[in-house]
């Protein structure tokens, strides 16, 4: 890519000094129409830059899009990597060892938990890909959303350092119905939920809340994280687009939990909004009318 840029910006330079120099001759050759040449010239110079301004900022998208993608695929890599290490040494130890039923159990446990974030990861990059060609339909029906908050919060409650406390404190107010997509809508709080945990310190709680108000759903993750800056928050729902640098990133992800979340919702007709939580973190905020 910059070997392109570089030929591009020649070609450019070339072409202006060409420019420049037949224009330099006209004039020569028939002063009387300098005032014509000049003016001509300015606006054939005018539109050539324009052009080339557009041709440079596509470039350069193109360029940054593609260090994303292999960023991503970096990143799927290591997040196929890790799990199946574990399930294969998990399941190396049952079958090595002379292990007791509970200890069996545990290890078999274990291994479920790193198959279903495998299996959350492909949901997701199916669904990112089903969205952006169109594909997906999003079947409407109505279901029950206090039922698969409070299974989805179960499930990622993983206790993440040696102490008893729970990660995930849930306050579901039950029994609240809406009409959508329930398995898009199940990405949608899976990849809130497993962000507040990822971006959170071991220990730290992440506080998930499922209300009514005024005739509306709201849908609340907070954690006690990072934080996003306030540049960033414009962007971190684009395709691949990840908060921080690569340099500084500790945390492991594709980049495409919270575009789903963001085209999800928009076929719900429903609005997804950040600020910062107090004394530090995020609170995420997703309003069903």
């Amino acid at each position: 890519m910059k070997r392109s840029l570089v030929i591009f910006y020649a070609i450019i330079i070339y072409a202006l000094a060409e420019l420049m120099w037949w224009g330099y001759m006209l004039v020569n050759l028939q002063p009387r129409r300098f005032a014509m040449i000049m003016g001509e010239g300015s606006m054939f110079i005018i539109v050539f830059l324009t052009g080339a301004y557009y041709m440079h900022a596509s470039m350069k998208k193109e360029r940054k899009l593609m260090e994303q993608k292999k960023n991503f695929l970096l990143s799927v890599t290591h997040e196929l990597k890790s799990p199946l290490a574990s399930i294969k040494i998990l399941l190396q130890t049952i079958q090595k060892r002379d292990l007791t039923k509970a200890q069996i159990l545990d290890f078999i446990d274990k291994s479920l938990l790193d198959v279903e974030r495998l299996d959350d990861m492909v949901e997701n990059m199916l669904l990112a890909s089903k969205i952006d060609n169109r594909s997906y339909s999003f079947p409407k029906a109505e279901f029950n959303l206090s039922v698969l908050v409070d299974s989805i919060v179960n499930r990622l409650q993983i206790t993440k350092c040696d102490c008893n406390q729970q990660i995930i404190n849930a306050e579901i107010e039950p029994k609240i119905e809406i009409t959508g997509d329930k398995f898009a809508l199940t990405s949608v709080v899976t990849n809130l939920v497993e962000n507040a945990v990822k971006y959170s310190k071991p220990c730290m709680a992440v506080d998930v809340k499922l209300f009514q108000k005024d005739g509306k759903v709201f849908f609340q993750v907070a954690d006690h994280g990072i934080g996003i800056s306030d540049s960033e928050k414009t962007r971190i729902f684009d395709k691949f687009y990840r908060v921080g640098s690569e340099d500084t990133r500790n945390t492991k992800g594709t980049g495409l939990g919270l575009y789903i979340v963001k085209e999800v919702l928009d076929k719900h007709q429903a609005s997804i909004r950040v600020r910062d939580n107090r004394p530090a973190g995020s609170v995420f905020e997703v309003v069903f009318a």
